[in-house]
């Protein structure tokens, strides 16, 4: 079988400089938005000709930090509480024989910068500067399938905290910026319902160090400190 190279024609920039915290499929906070910014050769505006007619989009691209040295044919998604095994193509774990991703998500708008042309998304789980390798429209009369069966994700699909933000922290947090960490926050960035509600999580988010705790359902924000060197 003859073998090729694929190289990035793209990267993400966001406000997630760590893994944790990213939700854990795309679409799920649709308040965070991003940056995909082309990589030297594809900064063409002809390349985009009629996207704007798209209202979502397909990425294809790299787990660039959990890249695997040998085949695992099961995983612990977080999810199911880190303690059971599904096949590794039955999952959407980031450890995979060749780490690629695909994330669906919302066009909001094509900008021409000093970098050429960059897309506007909401709803990316990706990494900052995570290689996006493909950029493909999302075809609604082919890829919606409303009778798809969820598999053992419909043991966790509405899992939601609520978010206890004191308005003193709150206010520490650029505006901009405030719904999506919100939306962050809810989706509970804890790996697999973690129960321990006297550990102080912290999130990295937009230059900012975000701690927490949670109990019973209920996620408090403890503190909201400018991370070193941001």
């Amino acid at each position: 079988m003859q073998r090729f190279e694929i190289t990035p024609v793209a990267h993400i920039e966001n406000d997630f400089s760590e893994k944790f915290g990213i939700p854990r499929q795309s679409g799920l906070v649709d308040e965070l938005t991003a940056r995909v910014v082309m990589e030297p050769p594809y900064r063409r505006m002809e390349a985009f000709k009629e996207i704007a007619g798209f209202s979502h989009l397909w990425l294809v691209w790299q787990f660039s930090q959990a890249l695997v040295s040998e085949f695992r044919p099961t995983v612990r998604p977080p999810r199911l509480g880190g303690n059971r095994r599904v096949g590794v193509f039955a999952s959407r774990a980031p450890y995979r024989p060749n780490g690629l991703g695909l994330s669906c998500v919302r066009l909001l708008r094509l900008e021409e910068t000093d970098r050429g042309p960059e897309l506007v998304v909401a709803g990316a789980d990706l990494l900052d500067g995570t290689p996006i390798f493909d950029i493909k429209p999302y075809l609604p009369y082919a890829d919606s399938h409303p009778e798809a069966l969820p598999g053992y994700t419909a043991e966790t699909i509405e899992h939601r905290l609520t978010v206890d933000f004191p308005e003193e922290l709150l206010a520490l947090v650029p505006p901009d910026k405030r719904e999506s960490l919100l939306g962050v926050l809810a989706c509970d960035p804890r790996p697999g319902y973690e129960e321990k509600p006297q550990e102080v999580y912290g999130l990295a988010f937009a230059g900012l160090d975000i701690g927490f705790q949670v109990q019973n359902g209920a996620l408090t924000v403890t503190r909201v400190e400018r991370k070193e060197g941001k």
